[in-house]
This record gives C-alpha cells, structure tokens and sequence, in this order.
C-alpha cells in the first residue's frame, strides 16, 4: 500500500493506526512525505524532521519512505506537474493495490494541491490499484469551511491505537498539549470518537475516492 502526505506527521494523524494494521497483515508499506514540513515556522536549522519521520515510520511498520523535500506551504508556487512527476514515478514503481491520500478540502493549501496531483498521479489506466481513500489531518481538516469531509469507511485501529500514540510521540516539535487537535489525549479521543459511531473501540475513517473491481470480481 501507499500513503501519501504533505507534511511530516499528517501521514500519522490520518491513517497511523490503519498503516500500522497493514504492516501487522505483511503488506509492504510505502509511505512519501512530499514538502519538508518546518522551514516555515523554525527557519534554515529546523526541528530535524526527517529524524522524527523516520522514528515514527519505523514504529508503525512502513518499509519504505520518500522524503520529497518541497518547501513547506510553497507547492502553490510551482506547477502542479512538477508534483505530479515524482509521484506518479512513485506509483509506477511500487505498484501499489491501496491508495491513502490526504483529503484536499481542509485549510491547508499544500493539502489541497497534493490531492489533485495524486488524482492525476494514481488515474487510470494503472490496474494493479484497487482503491484510493482519502483521509483527514486534525487541526486542519475540521477547521475547514464548508465541512465537506464526509467519510464513508470505518477502520477498526482499536488493536494499533496504542502504536500510532507512541509514533506520534516522536514527532516532538509537533505534539501540542491538550486540548490542542495534536495532542495525544485529544487524537486518543478523535479515534475513539470515530470509532463508537460504528460501535468500535476506536476508528480512522477514510472517504472512497475510488474503487475498482476486475475480471468479474463483486463488491462484498
């Protein structure tokens, strides 16, 4: 499976515990963070956040990571194609059967113009991928106006809850004190909150980008 995010940590906040049910089931995981995520707010020296990136990858299970390296909130400043390119490279490379890509209606440009670029980068006629969900960032994705992120898949993450909380930990330039959406008490709460509208211990929810079935297969 591939999972692509902006920034480091969103690839955690949306889909950590699903990524790490992936690993625990022998998927090979393969996770592209496409901008550096700090120059922004911590200047030329940073925060050392491909360390922290690489910590967290390791204790969810990803096998591969992609570090990108665009500037932080500045993919509005080149061409779309210039994003696409890597990834679609990505895509061709790894051949992969699940897509998770960050859903690009929420208050972060970069979100939104990555999102368009990995529709570009995953569309058809690539026939080994079989589905490609979007998932939402705390502290972005709610913020939005319109609230127009409306999911429609559970996955039960009440077994690997527990390891996407301590791979947060790592990211300890990005972990805010609660009540904050980053916090780990509050991202317990927000899986858990998912999760008991489908009567699930805790939950990430993802909406259908698209699905494929082939050679007759049925949706089950």
């Amino acid at each position: 499976m591939l999972v692509v995010a902006a920034h480091p940590d969103d690839e955690l906040l949306g889909c950590g515990g699903t990524i790490a049910l992936h690993a625990l089931a022998g998927d090979r995981v393969t996770a592209v963070i496409v901008c550096e995520g700090e120059s922004l707010r911590y200047g030329r020296g940073g925060q050392n956040l491909n360390a922290h990136t690489m910590s967290a990858c390791a204790k969810l299970g990803v096998a591969d990571i992609r570090l990108l390296g665009f500037a932080d909130q500045r993919l509005d400043s080149i061409t779309l194609v210039d994003i696409i390119t890597p990834i679609e490279q990505i895509v061709r490379e790894v051949r992969p059967h699940v897509v998770y890509a960050q859903y690009g209606g929420d208050i972060n440009r970069d979100h939104e113009l990555l999102f368009k670029a990995v529709l570009v980068a995953t569309r058809p006629p690539e026939a080994y991928i079989e589905g490609i969900y979007s998932f939402d960032t705390a502290s972005s994705t709610e913020w939005a106006f319109p609230r127009t992120f409306n999911p429609d898949t559970w996955v039960d993450i009440s077994q690997t809850l527990d390891t996407k909380l301590a791979a947060m930990a790592c990211y300890t330039s990005e972990v805010r004190t609660y009540p904050h959406p980053r916090s780990l008490e509050a991202l317990e709460h927000r899986a858990k909150a998912w999760g008991n509208q489908s009567c699930l211990g805790a939950a990430e929810v993802f909406m259908t980008v698209r699905r494929v079935f082939r050679d007759g297969q049925a949706p089950s």
